[in-house]
């Protein structure tokens, strides 16, 4: 069963429109199957938003108020946000694209005018390109032997859930949600991930990740359940992402890189190096997961940025 909004949210909202939040959340975690985060997410958008309702006409809103806003309301909430918190625009069409799902929502099931939310655009936000590492810096990364862990078993560790990221193209919820059974042997080189939305694929897997995974089973000291998480943090909990964030960041320290290199770079890295030998960007799109092309996409910029590069310095006339 779903958890009802937060309280701070239904507060600022009068009887009909909290009762209509609580199934709108509904809504998003079964019918749209919205990850645990992206529910927090838009929570957050929204109360952000009713806050500034409640504010802006003095009582907390009905369903009937949100159907009577305008535009110019919609733009004024832009503007307090970025007045007041000196948020980004990516920031602003982020809380947007949350109050809009809840517009959305209200009009299939509560005849609420949703117009005036379609009809409101968010600044334009600079595209921002990734910063995937070098393919050297991949590979140390997924060598225990680079590692600074002062256990052996961590450090296997480590090095399996960086390989899977850099070689499979995972994103980090990805790799640390796989279990036991997941996990890829050389007979079966292949894995079936789970990624946002619930939606699953198949990714095959290179024989030297999967040598990085087996050297890691075979160090790892807890008993590991077909079921339960396959990674495992020192007390034998499931790993954190946290703990592999920090594990990055003295390995840029030994690598001598800046602090663009995040695991999540290591799958801008798949990425960015499959479409330059020659990878085609379907393809890529289905290894990464994503639900649209236009997303692939940047990379195709990336690897453009990095041809330039080359040909700025070294061509005679550049």
């Amino acid at each position: 069963m779903t958890a009802p909004p937060p309280p701070e949210i239904l507060i600022l909202a009068a009887p009909d429109l909290a009762a209509a939040l609580t199934r709108w959340r509904t809504h998003l975690a079964a019918e749209r199957r919205a990850s645990a985060e992206t529910v927090e997410a838009y929570d957050r958008d929204v109360e952000q938003f009713l806050r500034f309702l409640t504010e802006h006409r003095g009582a907390a809103p009905t369903i009937a108020d949100l159907s009577d806003l305008k535009p110019a309301d919609l733009r004024a909430f832009l503007a307090r946000r970025r007045r007041d918190r000196a948020v980004g625009a990516r920031t602003l069409g982020r809380n947007l694209a949350g109050i809009r799902s809840l517009a959305r929502f209200l009009e299939r099931r509560e005849g609420l005018n949703a117009a005036p939310f379609r009809a409101t655009r968010a600044p334009k936000a600079g595209r921002s390109l990734p910063h995937p590492v070098t393919a050297a810096a991949g590979l140390r990364l997924a060598d225990a032997g680079e590692s600074l862990a002062e256990e052996p078993w961590v450090a296997a560790r480590d090095a399996a859930v960086f390989a899977l990221l850099y070689g499979c193209g995972l994103r980090i919820s990805e790799a640390l949600g796989l279990s036991r059974r997941d996990a890829p042997t050389t007979a079966a080189r292949a894995l079936r991930v789970t990624g946002k939305g619930g939606k699953t694929r198949i990714v095959p897997v290179l024989p030297k990740v999967v040598e990085a995974i087996e050297a890691y089973l075979r160090l790892c000291p807890f008993v590991l359940d077909a079921e339960g998480p396959l990674f495992r943090g020192v007390k034998g909990g499931a790993l954190s992402p946290r703990i592999v964030q920090l594990a990055m960041e003295r390995m840029r320290g030994v690598l001598g890189l800046d602090d663009t290199a995040t695991p999540h770079a290591l799958r801008h890295a798949f990425a960015t190096h499959l479409l330059g030998a020659g990878g085609d960007l379907r393809t890529i799109q289905e290894l990464l997961g994503h639900a649209s092309l236009s997303t692939t996409q940047i990379y195709t910029h990336v690897d453009a940025a990095r041809l330039l590069e080359v040909w700025a310095k070294t061509h005679p006339r550049a």
